[in-house]
């Protein structure tokens, strides 16, 4: 059964549950902060953020406890195995005792979503979904405030999005459909699509507002212009392929020089962590059109925004 979230505190659990109007508040002050617009150190001045996650993590992990010190807060960090919750205490009782304790819990568990909203399921603790296996709400936000940086504006920008409909493009797909007059055109690979119960509450909620949302697994539908050229690694953290043949139905959706050079004048980007060879080509992601460090800079400016939101 589904747990509902209380209202009382602000949670990043799924953009699903955030209106239009916040998501753009979040990445209007990404760009603020990312244009050091922003004085720092006041905004989480005597706050406690914990940091608890139990796969690896590079840029999020990073960008967040960087984010909340830069921020004037402190930070209790969680590996996989430091809570209780790896000798069998419930995740309710765990909340109830963290949510006591600490201002705001940045959690990636790369696993069922039902963890992090029963963690939610309090008013005392804002807590952020740093990524679980159907969504990651906060790469969204971050891709969308290095997006609006770079062009100056949203509306109107087409994307193309090559590879796995993992819990990036899910997100992408749910944060896009609340942003008007936008465009993406995801392209999957045959049986590794985007959740169809995601997608089509996507597609639905854009079509509001003239924004596009379509998925093919078909190369030849590939648009003929984009602002951005899209890629994630072929192996979504937490997650393993079932077909050991699977590299096979991927390799057309590697993200190529004759392909970037087909939209001259689009950027690339990549959430990271890469496979050069797989995914994407070296000569792509090193190239002149490619933006991927500045996006991944872009996660900690995200994170203050997101932070100062819950915070609130």
């Amino acid at each position: 059964m589904s747990i509902t979230i209380k209202k009382t505190k602000k949670h990043i659990v799924s953009l699903k549950d955030l209106s239009p109007e916040e998501i753009i508040e979040i990445i209007n002050r990404g760009v603020s902060y990312i244009n050091r617009e922003v004085p720092l150190g006041s905004q989480l001045k005597g706050k406690v953020i914990g940091i608890y996650f139990t796969k690896t993590s590079t840029r999020t992990r990073t960008s967040f406890s960087t984010a909340a010190l830069r921020l004037g807060a402190q930070i209790v960090t969680y590996g996989p195995n430091d809570l209780q919750l790896n000798t069998g205490e419930s995740v309710s009782d765990t909340m109830n005792v963290l949510s006591r304790m600490l201002d705001g819990l940045v959690a990636r568990t790369a696993s069922d979503p039902e963890v992090i909203r029963t963690f939610a399921n309090q008013d005392r603790m804002a807590v952020i979904n740093a990524m679980t296996s159907d969504e990651h709400p906060t790469q969204a936000l971050a891709d969308l405030t290095t997006m609006k940086h770079y062009f100056g504006e949203l509306p109107g920008l087409e994307i193309i999005y090559l590879g796995e409909g993992n819990n990036t493009a899910v997100a992408l797909a749910l944060a896009i459909a609340k942003i008007p007059n936008m465009k993406i055109s995801f392209f999957t690979p045959p049986n590794y699509g985007i959740d169809p119960l995601a997608l089509n509450y996507a597609k639905e909620l854009g079509e509001k507002i003239n924004t596009v949302i379509n998925e093919y697994s078909d190369l030849k539908y590939l648009p003929n212009h984009a602002d951005i050229v899209y890629t994630t690694r072929w192996q979504t953290t937490g997650t393993q392929k079932l077909d050991s043949n699977w590299r096979k139905s991927f390799e057309p959706f590697t993200v190529n020089q004759e392909l970037m050079d087909k939209y001259s004048e689009a950027i690339f980007m990549h959430d990271l962590p890469a496979h050069i060879g797989d995914e994407v080509e070296e000569s792509v992601i090193n190239g002149t059109k490619s933006i991927v460090f500045n996006q991944a800079e872009n996660k900690m400016h995200s994170a203050k925004a997101v932070l100062e939101w819950c915070m609130q």
